[in-house]
């Protein structure tokens, strides 16, 4: 159990006070199975991204332990491909319920072994962990377009589909240059990797149409920024610019145009972009905003529906959508290896083509 000096970094006024920080951590470790794995919650769907969000935020808690056996989860699951699954019944990794092969799924392990790394300072889980992250690299990479985008699967039988989507793109350009940051430490270079990452850098910065068109969804407004490929002012005016789209002020962010379903996850992983462009003023608004999703036990509702019966909707309480504001809320408070992660100002940015430098 989390101890209030490991969990001060996530006391934010109006969003979480000790104690409810201290039930939320704990809410999200009491789903988590004794192998390791971290289901949406008992009896639903784990997927590798999702999982690796929620072992963060176990990581941001000082809940290292528990993270860690996350990670050998997935270091124990990994196809010989260097995939996941898109989908396990419950995190039993007897029972796939989904075996296409989503490329941003499977390159979100390497965010989180460095988000552990930064953590703990623990060199023998870098080493343990690095066949898995350079295999699950490898794998992500073999579905880089010409163009520097990355198709977003495989199908079961192994067929690639080209098709890159914005949102899963940006993700992955964090997950390079944090796969980048570990090959680094351990003084084994990847120029291989570092190509990669700047011609998918330059793809999303400069060419949308490479992507297919997903702009209804706010994953695709804001993930450029969060994923670190737009910096600066460019970041700053992306987030203006979708700011009244999508931003429903007292309630959170929507998920996707028209409905007016605000969402969890999607608040606070904006509430993370804007900290990383400076507006942490505006970032602690948002997460204010969705405190109405906050449960008795920790836990938080995945949507509300704002209009019509005006319902929480669906009806489940995910580790992943307290994951992500508890690691908005770290971010906020300073803590190190989330700021790190997230901030990229250490992290290698990769090498532009030719024709963009």
């Amino acid at each position: 159990m989390s101890t209030p000096e490991q969990t001060e970094h996530l006391v934010l006024p109006g969003v979480l006070t000790a104690a409810e920080a201290t039930e939320t951590v704990a809410a999200i470790a009491a789903v988590q199975r004794e192998d390791g794995a971290l289901p949406w919650f008992r009896g639903h769907h784990l997927d590798p991204w999702d999982h690796t969000e929620a072992a963060m935020a176990l990581d941001a808690a000082g809940e290292h332990e528990a993270a860690a056996r996350a990670y050998d989860w997935l270091a124990r699951n990994q196809n010989a491909d260097g995939s996941w699954y898109a989908a396990y019944h419950d995190g039993d990794p007897q029972q796939p319920t989904d075996r296409s092969l989503e490329s941003n799924f499977c390159a979100y392990v390497a965010v989180g072994v460095w988000h552990h790394y930064l953590a703990t300072g623990d060199d023998a889980f870098v080493d343990r962990m690095w066949p898995t992250v350079f295999a699950a690299v490898e794998f992500v990479l073999g579905l880089q377009q010409p163009g520097g985008q990355i198709g977003w699967k495989r199908e079961p039988d192994g067929t690639p589909v080209n098709d890159a989507l914005l949102t899963g793109s940006s993700s992955i350009h964090q997950a390079l240059r944090c796969a980048l940051a570990i090959a680094e430490r351990r003084e084994e270079p990847q120029p291989d990797w570092e190509l990669a990452t700047g011609a998918l850098a330059h793809a999303i910065r400069s060419h949308p149409e490479r992507f297919l068109d997903k702009n209804r969804y706010s994953m695709d407004w804001y993930y450029p920024v969060l994923g670190g490929a737009v910096t600066g002012a460019e970041a700053t005016a992306r987030i203006q610019e979708g700011w009244d789209r999508f931003v429903v002020p007292g309630l959170g962010v929507r998920c996707v145009l028209p409905n007016p379903w605000v969402t969890g996850g999607e608040s606070c992983e904006l509430a993370l972009a804007l900290w990383v462009t400076g507006e942490s003023d505006r970032a602690l608004e948002i997460l204010q905003s969705v405190q109405h999703l906050r449960t008795e036990g920790g836990l938080y509702w995945t949507g509300y529906v704002f209009e019509g019966n005006r319902a929480f909707w669906p009806e489940e309480l995910t580790t992943w959508t307290a994951g992500s504001l508890l690691l908005a809320v770290a971010a906020l408070g300073g803590d190190e290896a989330t700021t790190a992660v997230f901030g990229g100002e250490r992290l290698p940015v990769g090498l532009e083509p030719d024709c963009c430098r």
